[in-house]
């Protein structure tokens, strides 16, 4: 059999978006040209209004190793920009992002996880930030968002240490939001992902927004929720006991 080239496959179905790390051979490390890859990758599917959410995840057994250094061969600020910029246009992406992590979450990997909005991994998974391994200093973006999500103790453990932490004591820090047991992630990832859809996206895209820090929003979001008939339909729907058709974003 031919080995896999690696990349990253898309997968949509059901509203949801599913992207997939692919490098088997090196246990799903991004390579120069899969960072290069992801924001044009997330662009169509962030305006195509039949996406109303999306899965990250690794093939097989692991979820994402790190970068591929072997392939970065650009200079030291370049190779960094590439993941960065990866990791902003995920983290900028309109609609619900869950991350669906089982073995390796290090390096990059973790890069990209934090940058979703949630977080589900089987037990057995491992996670790691690593830069201190290679004496590379990590972004100022990733290390505030990193911070944001599991507190400035916890990030510096995982910055200064780069030791590699499990799924309960991610539980347990906010890098992850549940630990699922063996066998049983994608089963609750495909259930929680149709609570997501079935919700209303004009909620999720103003609370995205709110909770990333935006200041200058409440404005626009207002007369989006003025012009969309989501609360209107979503307060029919509660009187009549029956589920709501959100229309936002259609």
């Amino acid at each position: 059999m031919e080995p896999t080239e690696p990349q990253l496959k898309v997968v949509v179905a059901d509203a949801v978006a599913t992207v997939v790390i692919a490098n088997p051979a090196k246990r799903n490390a991004m390579t120069a040209a899969m960072w290069r890859s992801l924001p044009g990758l997330l662009a169509p599917l962030a305006a195509d209004p039949e996406v109303r959410a999306l899965v990250l995840t690794g093939e097989g057994s692991t979820f994402c190793a790190g970068a591929d250094i072997s392939t970065l061969r650009e200079p030291g600020d370049e190779q960094q920009s590439l993941a960065v910029r990866a990791e902003e246009a995920l983290a900028a992406f309109p609609k619900p992002t869950l991350a669906a992590v089982r073995g390796f979450c290090v390096g990059g990997g973790s890069q990209l996880a934090a940058a979703c909005d949630l977080r589900f991994a089987e037990e057995g998974a491992r996670f790691g930030v690593t830069p201190a391994k290679l004496g590379i200093v990590y972004p100022a973006s990733s290390t505030r968002r990193l911070a944001a999500l599991v507190g400035p103790s916890a990030a510096k453990y995982l910055l200064f240490s780069a030791e590699l932490i499990d799924a309960e004591r991610a539980l347990r820090t906010g890098l992850v939001d549940e630990v699922l047991p063996e066998g049983e992630l994608d089963k609750r990832v495909a259930e929680f992902i149709r609570v997501l859809v079935g919700r209303s996206l004009l909620t999720q895209a103003a609370a995205k927004e709110f909770a990333y820090g935006h200041t200058d929003r409440d404005a626009h979001w207002a007369e989006q929720a003025r012009g969309s008939g989501d609360t209107a339909e979503g307060v029919a729907a509660f009187l009549e006991r029956r589920a709501p058709r959100f229309t936002y974003g259609l």
